[in-house]
C-alpha cells in the first residue's frame, strides 16, 4: 500500500508547520546523530526523510499510530518503531555554558501537560493528570534554551526548579520568573504585604517584569501548536522526548 504523505514542500509545510528549508535542517540534525542507524539488518520501509516526517507529523497532529500508518503506507507497528527510534534524536541541543557578566536575559516558567502515564503525572490544578515541565527561553530571541525532565503536576514550580538541573545551567545568567519562584534566587516581582502597599517604583518594576515575562507564555502557546503537548499518550520518557523535539522544531520555526 502506497502512502500519501511524502517529504515534499506541500506536505511538510502543511503537516509540520516547518518550511522545507527548516525541515531539511531537522533532517540534517537527525542524520548527524545517527538517524540512519547501524548498517546491516532489515532495511526500513521508509527513507530517512519520510521517517523524520512521520515523527514531526505525529508530534504536530497527535494522530494515533493507526491513523498515521495509511498516510505513510506502512503498518502501525512501523510507525511506533520509527517514533521510538527517531524521537530522542530530535532533542534540543544543550545550551552553551553561561559566561559570567554576559549581557543576556532568560525567562523560566512551568507549564502543565496532560499525560496518560500516571507514573510521571499527578492530579493537578486543572483537574487532569498532568506533568509539570520547566522551560527556559531567551528573552531576546524567544528561542527555547533548555527544558527540565517532567515531574508530577502537583509539585510547585519552585520545588521542581530546585530538583532539576536548570539552576546549574543558568549559573551566571540573569533569569526572571513569576512569584511562584520566590526564594529560589531568581528575579521575581515585588510582593504586596498586608498593610504595606507597593511603592510607585515597585509597581513600575512589576509592570515591566510582566511585559517581559509574558514572552514565555507566548512561547508555550506556540509550542502547544504541536498537539502532542495537549494530550500526551506516550509512556516513560516519551513526554520528555516530545518536549525536547517540539522545542527543537519551535526553534527552527522561529529562527531567522
Amino acid at each position: 500500500m502506497g502512502g500519501v504523505l511524502r517529504a515534499e514542500p506541500v506536505w511538510v509545510e502543511t503537516f509540520t508547520g516547518l518550511h522545507m528549508g527548516r525541515f531539511e535542517k531537522l533532517l540534517r540534525v537527525v542524520r548527524e546523530r545517527g538517524g540512519k542507524g547501524p548498517g546491516g539488518g532489515r532495511p526500513w520501509c521508509l527513507p530517512l526523510a519520510e521517517r523524520v516526517l512521520t515523527v514531526a507529523v505525529y508530534y504536530r497532529t497527535n494522530l494515533t499510530m493507526r491513523q498515521l500508518a495509511p498516510l505513510f503506507g506502512c503498518s502501525p507497528a512501523t510507525v511506533c518503531r520509527v517514533i521510538q527510534r527517531l524521537g530522542p534524536l530530535l532533542a534540543l541541543e544543550s545550551a552553551p555554558s553561561s559566561v559570567p557578566g554576559a549581557d543576556r536575559l532568560w525567562i523560566v516558567d512551568g507549564t502543565l501537560i496532560p499525560v496518560r502515564d500516571r507514573k510521571v503525572a499527578a492530579s493537578s490544578r486543572n483537574y487532569r493528570f498532568s506533568a509539570n515541565v520547566q522551560v527556559i527561553i531567551d528573552a531576546d530571541t524567544r528561542l527555547v534554551v533548555a527544558s527540565a525532565r517532567p515531574t508530577p503536576g502537583n509539585k510547585a514550580d519552585a520545588h521542581v526548579w530546585r530538583e532539576s538541573d536548570l539552576p546549574t545551567l543558568t549559573a551566571g545568567t540573569t533569569v526572571i520568573a513569576d512569584g511562584a519562584y520566590l526564594g529560589t534566587g531568581l528575579i521575581v516581582p515585588h510582593r504586596r504585604r498586608a498593610g504595606r502597599p507597593l511603592l510607585r517604583g515597585q509597581e513600575e518594576d512589576n509592570a515591566q517584569h510582566r511585559r517581559v515575562r509574558a514572552r514565555v507564555e507566548h512561547t508555550f502557546a506556540r509550542m502547544k501548536n504541536w498537539k502532542i503537548l495537549r494530550d500526551c499518550r506516550q509512556r516513560g520518557d516519551g513526554l520528555h522526548h516530545a518536549v525536547q523535539a517540539v522545542a527543537t522544531m519551535h526553534n527552527l520555526a522561529m529562527a531567522r
